[in-house]
């Protein structure tokens, strides 16, 4: 299994853990700095995340739970291919 396949079932392990499951009651997310993140969005108690391999994995991650689960959070951004990387919801 690739890493990427891992964090999916991961983010998919948390939501279907939830007693009513609801990916639209969701956010997703990509950042360099996950501690600087978690502060931004007001320290969800929720907050979870990921390391993902590379910064395509991360965009692709992202996508599929946007596109496919209909997760809130956006595509795109300024982050670097040269820094970690990490996925994150909440």
């Amino acid at each position: 299994m690739a890493y990427w396949q891992g964090i999916i079932a991961g983010i998919n392990h948390r939501v279907n853990a939830e007693r009513v499951p609801n990916f639209k009651a969701w956010r997703i997310g990509l950042t360099h700095d996950v501690g600087k993140r978690f502060e931004e969005w007001g320290k969800p108690e929720n907050f979870v995340y990921w390391e993902a391999d590379s910064l395509a994995d991360a965009h692709a991650i992202e996508a599929h739970f946007i596109n496919k689960e209909g997760m809130k959070g956006g595509t795109g951004g300024d982050l670097d291919d040269r820094n970690k990387v990490y996925v994150y919801i909440f």
